[in-house]
């Protein structure tokens, strides 16, 4: 069974760095796309990036362009979302996901993590 767990939330104020891991648990995540999602309390879960199998693809929504980058380690089985200058827009919790493919499609992810809180401060 697979079994993804986010780590490196917390609370930061506008303009520092945080980075997000996604450790998935079985040895085959390396060959699916991976995502990042975020959902703020009242508010739709948001496409943020996603990455290919093999890293060499990756794809962002228009609000974090610039500031933040998707990566993967396959040989650790993880996944990282580098997030810079960061803005409260950016507070939610955040939701790392598998899907065949990568894509901005929520319902094309099967598997998910129970994701880490980040919270930005002005």
């Amino acid at each position: 069974q697979v079994q993804l767990v986010e780590s490196g939330g917390g609370l930061v104020q506008a303009g520092d760095s945080l980075r997000l891991s996604c450790l998935a648990s079985g040895r085959t995540f390396s060959a699916y796309a991976a995502g990042w999602f975020r959902q703020a309390p009242g508010k739709e879960r948001e496409f943020v990036a996603a990455i290919n199998w093999s890293g060499g693809h990756t794809y962002y929504a228009d609000s974090v362009k610039g500031r933040f980058t998707i990566s993967r380690d396959n040989a650790k089985n993880t996944v990282y979302l580098q997030m810079n200058s960061m803005k409260p827009e950016d507070t939610a919790g955040y939701y790392c996901a598998r899907a065949p493919t990568p894509t901005y499609v929520v319902d094309q992810y099967d598997y998910w993590g129970q994701g880490t809180q980040v919270t930005v401060s002005s």
